[in-house]
């Protein structure tokens, strides 16, 4: 095995779960700037995750959206646009269709006029 592979530098560390307020100490190499006092009184780095086993549906059970950027609303809002968009390309290609038949049929009734007269 190679030496000094694996870090020496692991100390006690608070992470902290943002969606639940959730709070557990374990060892870590982890930077942190933060410090908070911890159950038996004494400081440890803070680290603040966004998810962990106590908000996570896997381990919790329960389906729920974890929205913490808006990225369910922007992936909703740019459906919506794009569904807009595709509506209103169906009219505009409706309303050339409409509007290429009756060419069509004018030029139609015009040839037949022409021919009618002769």
């Amino acid at each position: 095995m190679k030496k000094s592979l694996h870090p020496d530098n692991y100390r006690h560390v608070v992470f902290e779960d943002l969606n639940n307020g959730f709070r557990f100490l374990t060892r870590s190499t982890v930077a942190a700037e933060e410090t908070t006092k911890w159950e038996d009184g004494n400081e440890y780095p803070l680290v603040k995750v966004h998810i962990t086993s106590a908000s996570h549906p896997f381990f919790t059970g329960e389906e729920r959206i974890l929205d913490i950027e808006g990225r369910v609303d922007k992936f909703k809002a740019r459906a919506a646009a794009g569904a807009a968009s595709k509506d209103k390309r169906a009219a505009a290609a409706k309303k050339s269709a409409k509007r290429t038949a009756a060419k069509i049929e004018k030029a139609e009734v015009k040839a037949e006029n022409t021919k009618v007269s002769k």
